[in-house]
């Protein structure tokens, strides 16, 4: 690093000290904020909230988003027609400095109540418009296998810009009722606060970094080859990102 960018590196982290990071946490789950998952979840905010955070959880249980109707109106103007939550929620995030992403472990995925919100972001991906964002994971399960649904969350946010810095699960068949053990209740609250460090120091990864880079690479690609029918993508592209 030069020592004009390590200067300018330094001065952006110092004045991150005294500002508060902004959460937003979705729980795709039909129990809403009363399943295993939002119980989880909360753990996770608590240590983002010891971190000086601020935290707001909105739940997904069905009506609150539809599903994508493929009509193109985001990439032509940016704004999804449907009349639902998903702008309202869509504005939440991009005024805040983190994403967590809860769901339970449904037939080897995420829920179809995540996944909805998760395909209407698809301008969002096309403009890798959580940039700058930092993130996380969690997922609960009847009998295991959560680590492949956290992965998935963590490229939905590294393709989206945003910067995954970790996650955490829990198979609900070891846990009597929601009291998870000690190791999973640690796990869970050093998210929390790591999610919160990783903000307030600009902390990079290797890792997500390179998705990130080869993904912009493809979407870049791909604006350009449709630009006739996206005008407004191309727009957003040719004023944010250098596009020619």
């Amino acid at each position: 690093m030069s020592h004009r960018k390590e200067v300018r590196h330094r001065q952006n982290v110092e004045s991150q000290e005294d500002e508060v990071m902004k959460i937003i946490a979705l729980v795709g789950s039909p129990k809403g904020m009363n399943g295993n998952t939002a119980a989880l979840l909360n753990i996770v905010l608590e240590g983002a909230r010891n971190q000086g955070a601020e935290t707001e959880t909105i739940a997904i249980r069905g009506k609150e988003i539809r599903p994508c109707l493929s009509c193109d109106a985001c990439h032509k103007h940016g704004v999804c027609p449907q009349k639902d939550a998903f702008n309202a929620i869509k504005a939440k995030i991009m005024d805040a400095d983190g994403l967590v992403l809860a769901s339970p472990n449904y037939i080897f995925h995420v829920s179809a109540q995540l996944k909805a919100f998760i395909d209407r972001c698809c301008g969002i991906v096309h403009c890798v418009g959580f940039e700058g964002k930092y993130g996380a994971a969690v997922v609960t399960s009847g009998g295991g296998e959560e680590r492949p649904i956290a992965s998935y969350l963590n490229h939905f946010l590294a393709i989206t810009g945003a910067i995954p810095i970790g996650s955490v699960w829990a198979t609900m068949s070891q846990v009597e009722g929601q009291n998870f053990p000690d190791n999973v209740r640690k796990k869970a609250f050093s998210l929390g606060e790591n999610l919160v460090k990783a903000w307030k120091s600009k902390t990079t990864s290797s890792k997500y970094n390179k998705v990130s880079s080869q993904f912009e690479e493809r979407m870049r690609s791909l604006i350009l080859w449709r630009k006739q029918e996206w005008p407004y993508e191309y727009k957003y592209w040719k004023q944010h990102r250098g596009l020619k």
